[in-house]
């Protein structure tokens, strides 16, 4: 009679849910990444958020206009980001020019372009005035 034991399979861990999300975030991060290294208008809106925000810093702005700023910082990255992907996804099913594909890429540019007009407007309004106030005291 034989005695010696059989080694059991190990048991399977319990999938964790929560590391699917984590990699989730790790995927965001790289695609932020890879518009940033391939867009140059992308590029240009971190430089202005990167201005906008040192200003605000600078002026001491409340609250509320933080909120107000970085919606509209954010209003501009989520078009630019979204404008990025849709193009890159006309580019892949339609590499040849095509009237529909021209048309998205256009629309999806607008979208980016009213949103930056708006955030430019938000950013004066903003702005503006506590800038405009600095500016006369340094000139009196």
């Amino acid at each position: 009679m034989n005695t010696t034991a059989v080694a059991e399979p190990p048991v399977p861990r319990p999938p964790r849910p929560w590391r699917r999300e984590v990699a989730s975030f790790g995927y965001a991060l790289k695609g932020i990444r890879t518009a940033l290294a391939s867009e140059p208008h992308l590029r240009f809106h971190a430089v202005a958020a990167v201005l906008v925000v040192t200003l605000g810093l600078w002026l001491r702005l409340p609250r509320h206009d933080w909120a107000l700023l970085l919606l509209a910082i954010g209003a501009v990255w989520t078009a630019e980001l979204i404008n990025t992907a849709l193009e890159t996804l006309v580019n892949l099913v339609s590499p040849e020019y095509h009237p529909l594909a021209g048309r998205t890429k256009d629309v999806a540019a607008g979208a980016v372009l009213v949103a930056a007009l708006v955030a430019g407007v938000v950013g004066l309004l903003i702005l503006g005035p506590p800038l405009w106030a600095r500016l006369q005291l340094w000139l009196t």
